[in-house]
């Protein structure tokens, strides 16, 4: 996974006719982790959107080096078909990657619908879907939630790997996250 990055210059987020942050900087080379926080509604999710280029910024600019996976409230997964086959689907698409259903507890799920799946198990098909990515850059909004401890510890456990082998994640979080030479940025200090 060689030649990650992220650079975040100046970045600034307005949603509707309220300016959330401004003067937003950082910048991430290969294995570098940051973990966003702050209070509800200060645009923790809005940045994930902006570095993901799902939407823009208000000011300022991103450049990434690297194809970039999202993991958010959505799994982007089919709920009417069974989870084995929503993920065979973005298989197809991604390419024929391992996934680690099996590490991430969902082996025995796989004839299940995904709209039956619990919160948790949802999110760790999200995961499954991230995984089969490939992607040099995650992004992880609010990975932690609908997880039990043990899925919080798997979670930290694949992030902390992804970074090892030269990947970079960005977490935007309300929870404690563990992974080692994280760096966190309060966003509360750019606040508008």
């Amino acid at each position: 996974m060689q030649g990650a990055s992220l650079t975040v210059s100046d970045i600034a987020c307005r949603r509707g006719d309220r300016l959330l942050f401004r003067g937003l900087s950082f910048a991430l080379a290969s294995g570098g982790a940051v973990q966003l926080v702050g209070a509800n509604g200060i645009g923790k999710s809005s940045l994930i959107r902006i570095l993901a280029g799902l939407m823009p910024a208000y000011a300022g600019s991103v450049e990434r080096s690297g194809a970039v996976a999202l993991l958010d409230e959505r799994p982007a997964l089919d709920p009417h078909l069974p989870l084995g086959r929503a993920l065979a689907f973005w298989q197809k698409l991604d390419g024929p990657e391992d996934n680690q259903a099996a590490r991430l507890g969902l082996a025995d799920l796989i004839d299940v619908p995904v709209r039956y799946l619990s919160t948790g198990q949802k999110k760790r098909a999200a995961l499954a879907r991230l995984i089969g990515q490939r992607a040099l850059l995650w992004l992880l909004d609010e990975p932690l939630n609908g997880l039990d401890s043990k899925g919080m510890a798997l979670v930290e456990e694949l992030a902390a790997e992804h970074c090892h082998g030269g990947g970079i994640c960005v977490v935007a979080s309300h929870q404690p996250f563990g992974l080692a030479g994280m760096t966190q940025i309060d966003l509360k200090d750019f606040a508008a």
